[in-house]
């Protein structure tokens, strides 16, 4: 199995929003087409970094490969329509999860503590991100997003639209947690000069 094949077969909770909003014939041709776009798009870049790769394999190129697939048969607001549902469904799993960590004693206090090792580790400028840190202060974890592959990526590949999706995930993921507030004003991907993040405890 090819490594297209592995990451698509990753991405079930996606097929299953294809097969829900288009027959299912055609959803399983326009999956093996989406396959081999992203085939090709693993191939076109397959000369970057590992960090920058992190995201941009797990997340952006199949992301993209299916939307750009859907679109050629069913039409952009249908493409779109299939990512976003399936963001928002993966994300309330995720979110649900959370919430129920969250709820552990300490949990809160540890998860906002973690942020800072763990952003200074995915959102580097290794994994293709520019940030703005801020000094440290208790109960709370605050940057900036300045630069981002997702909208890099999303952008050289023609779709765009996509990167907003990405931007929302975080508030539909950390938005909602007992003892947590998630607080965020602008992002790149919806035309700001920042995606701003603030965890803090409540």
């Amino acid at each position: 199995m090819g490594k297209a094949a592995r990451i698509m077969k990753k991405k079930k909770f996606i097929k299953d929003e294809m097969d829900r909003l288009l027959e299912k014939e055609i959803s399983d041709a326009v999956w093996l087409g989406a396959e081999r776009r992203l085939d090709a798009i693993l191939k076109e870049y397959s000369s970057l970094p590992k960090g920058v790769r992190t995201h941009t394999d797990t997340f952006i190129f199949p992301a993209a490969a299916v939307y750009l697939s859907v679109k050629d048969i069913a039409g952009q607001q249908t493409a779109y329509q299939i990512i976003e549902n399936a963001s928002v469904r993966s994300c309330a799993g995720m979110n649900s999860r959370l919430k129920k960590m969250m709820k552990l004693p300490g949990m809160p206090d540890l998860f906002v503590r973690m942020w800072d090792p763990i952003t200074k580790k995915m959102f580097s400028e290794n994994s293709g991100f520019k940030n703005r840190f801020y000094p440290e202060k208790k109960g709370e974890y605050r940057m900036d997003i300045l630069a981002c592959p997702y909208c890099r990526y999303f952008n050289e590949l023609g779709c765009p639209e996509l990167t907003k999706i990405f931007c929302d995930n975080d508030e539909r993921t950390y938005g909602n947690l007992p003892g947590l507030e998630f607080i965020r004003t602008s992002t790149l991907g919806k035309g700001g000069e920042c995606c701003d993040f603030l965890v803090r405890r409540v």
